[in-house]
């Protein structure tokens, strides 16, 4: 009896042993990080199971305001295990859930579904895709409530594998901006740059590999949770994204150029407000290929005077009265020539009027004459104004200018003049407009800047700051000369076609031709860089428009009809740029408080029922009250067509029907009568401008 006692409690202990082992095994075989290589990843694959990535969800991009410019949204996969259900479930359910299915994919018939699922569940198979198309998460929710399904993944089989897709909102606006992120982590835009940020950090989950090669997720607990990437938060105003898309859009149709591109940004903050890149694909299409505005190397053309002129006035004492006689519109240097677009030349001009005219011949003669022996000087500028290196932009891929210098190979006699004038030197539409928004500036030349913040949740884990290049470009006199010049470009120069009544611009055409296998063509890259309005600049930009056809191949006739079209609607949004109405307009009328001006007829009834006489012709639709002796006399208040109304006295009803009736977006503020509007009675209505209204 002793004896048997002794070998079955060896025989237990035996049992418990390897039991033990077993579970040893199973532990290490769950716990132990599965990297190539390992014995452990080697031994489950030969059990079809390792661990796999599970890609965390991307953070979202903003635009200035809080809209979204992308985000991922979840889709689902809907795999099943028809191994799952009791026969009791299957037998009473699988016909509801086939007909289900069959409606809402429409891609099988329920007879379909069932033989389907039929045929996997006589296999054994655990894990069957029911359908190639995708489900967002309200159908996700929806389905989890069906037959069979609405008993979870361990009674019902049912399994929703979570796919990621990223959205954007706005579709194309902005495209090339905002970028992407392909599998190998290759890219362009916010998305590429700002990578790290956004992808957040992946997890990994128990697979196992079941009949036909299908990997299955084992949702055992032993997955490592994903960390949700960073939301972002840009500087780009989505409206005005909109505005400068469209307004490039249409110059590019009309021109049938290669492509173009648009800067916009504020002044004092250096926020990007909105980049647009339009390249003309082989059908004639215009789509977002190519980021010309960070990536893009040019020459800049006549825009590069600013530079000279400003090295030219801080090197030297030459005033902008001064004479120098450009002749017949060509000048030889060595064995080029320079030539102005002008038929018969300038001749005899002032520096003032050789910039605003943008006159070649003057520019080279200058820079020939102050800094021909000194070359190096005149580059030492370049290199201050940020011209010579790229600017440090938040984007990946800015591209790096090229300025040749004297000892480089490349350099020779004709370099410098080229140079004058933006020939012979290469850099991106960004560096331009930084270096005019440093002048639009007071002289400080900030960093160009395109996200703020990067979040989690409501949480800002990273702030963005701009940063200064330069705390003064050039000394106050030399910024106040080419400010003046810079506005007198468009009130009397190249591109006085933009000058306009209600607020100033200020800026330089460009126009360069197209250097290719060695030779310049005739074609062109128009260019037009300034900021707005002149006297309290608010905004900067700049327009670049490469080979336009047809009879318009300059700056002034091509890009800077673009930048006063985005300028004109920016002003037309922003109250604040608008001049006050001149005070003669806000005067009381009589001591009618309820009887000021309004419609004709129902000003009369007010009068006859409070026996009030009045008198004045009838043939006025809109009139105005004004007294005489205890009665009203009428005055006609009838405008012009294209006109701003004088809505004054009005209720705001009346205002309202005259002024967008007029074409005029309108803003109030306050209750009562109309005491006082932001444009003068007459003007000259611009469509869609906004104007203020007061009430009291």
């Amino acid at each position: 009896m002793n004896i048997k006692k002794s070998i079955l409690l060896r025989v237990r202990i035996a049992f418990l042993l390897v039991l033990c082992f077993a579970v040893g095994i199973v532990m290490k075989i769950g716990l132990i990080q599965f990297s190539e290589g390992s014995k452990w990843a080697e031994m489950a694959k030969q059990m079809n199971f390792q661990y796999r990535t599970v890609k965390a969800t991307r953070g979202n991009i903003y635009s200035d305001n809080g809209s979204l410019l992308a985000t991922s949204l979840p889709s689902y996969k809907v795999a099943f295990d028809p191994t799952r259900m009791s026969d009791k479930l299957y037998a009473s359910s699988i016909d509801s859930l086939t007909l289900l299915l069959a409606k809402h994919f429409k891609d099988n018939s329920a007879k379909g579904y069932k033989r389907k699922i039929n045929n996997a569940r006589e296999a054994k198979r655990q894990y069957m895709l029911l359908s190639r198309k995708k489900i967002g998460y309200q159908e996700k929710k929806m389905m989890s409530k069906w037959p069979i399904f609405r008993e979870g993944q361990m009674k019902g089989g049912i399994i929703f594998e979570k796919l990621n897709k990223r959205f954007r909102p706005f579709s194309k606006l902005g495209q090339r901006t905002i970028g992407f992120i392909n599998e190998n982590n290759r890219g362009a835009g916010l998305e590429y740059s700002f990578n790290e940020q956004l992808a957040g950090k992946d997890g990994e989950a128990p697979y196992q590999k079941i009949a036909g090669g299908t990997w299955k997720p084992i949702f055992d607990g032993s997955e490592i949770e994903t960390e949700q990437g960073w939301d972002i938060a840009s500087t780009i105003d989505i409206n005005l994204q909109d505005v400068s898309e469209t307004a490039l859009l249409r110059a590019l149709e009309e021109n049938e150029a290669d492509y173009g591109t648009v800067i916009l940004m504020e002044v004092k903050t250096g926020e990007i407000k909105a980049i647009s890149n339009l390249t003309r694909s082989k059908k004639g299409y215009y789509y977002e290929e190519y980021n010309h505005a960070v990536a893009g190397l040019m020459e800049p053309g006549s825009t590069f005077k600013l530079a000279t002129m400003i090295a030219l006035l801080e090197e030297t004492n030459i005033n902008l009265s001064d004479s120098i006689q450009t002749g017949d519109g060509e000048y030889r240097i060595y064995n080029n020539t320079v030539r102005d677009d002008h038929h018969g030349g300038f001749g005899t001009i002032t520096v003032q009027q050789a910039f605003e005219l943008s006159s070649n011949i003057a520019m080279a003669k200058l820079v020939e004459e102050h800094f021909g022996l000194k070359p190096q000087r005149f580059l030492e500028y370049v290199d201050r104004f940020h011209l010579s290196k790229p600017l440090g932009f938040q984007m990946i891929g800015e591209g790096r200018p090229k300025v040749v210098r004297p000892e480089d190979r490349g350099w020779s006699g004709i370099s410098l003049p080229w140079m004058a004038y933006g020939y012979g030197l290469e850099m991106t539409p960004l560096q331009v407009l930084a270096f005019y928004n440093a002048v639009a500036n007071d002289g400080k030349m900030i960093r160009p800047i395109i996200v703020k913040e990067a979040r989690k949740a409501d949480k800002v884990k990273k702030s963005y700051e701009t940063s200064i290049l330069s705390q003064k470009i050039c000394s106050k006199t030399t910024l106040k000369k080419v400010r003046t010049m810079l506005e007198g470009v468009v009130t009397r120069g190249t591109a006085n076609n933009i000058k306009n009544a209600h607020y100033k611009i200020a800026g330089k055409t460009g126009t360069a031709q197209l250097l290719e296998k060695g030779r310049y063509t005739k074609r062109y890259i128009t260019s037009f860089a300034g900021y707005f309005p002149a006297d309290k600049p608010k905004y900067s930009a700049i327009v670049i428009i490469r080979n336009p056809k047809g009879a318009r191949q300059y700056g002034s006739s091509v890009a800077a009809p673009v930048f006063k079209e985005i300028a004109d609607n920016l002003y037309a949004r922003d109250i604040r740029m608008h001049r006050p109405m001149p005070e003669r307009f806000t005067a009381a009328y009589g001591v009618f408080p309820v009887i000021q001006a309004g419609k004709h007829e129902e000003l009369k009834y007010i009068c006859d029922e409070l026996g009030v006489a009045h008198n004045g012709a009838d043939t006025w639709d809109w009139v105005r009250a004004a007294r005489n002796g205890n009665a009203v006399r009428w005055s006609s208040n009838q405008h012009e067509q294209g006109k701003v109304p004088n809505v004054v006295g009005m209720t705001l009803r009346d205002a309202l029907y005259l002024l967008e009736n007029a074409g005029l977006r309108v803003r109030y503020e306050g209750s009562g009568r109309v005491s006082r509007q932001s444009f003068a009675p007459g003007e000259k209505v611009v469509e869609d401008k906004r104007i203020l209204i007061t009430l009291s």
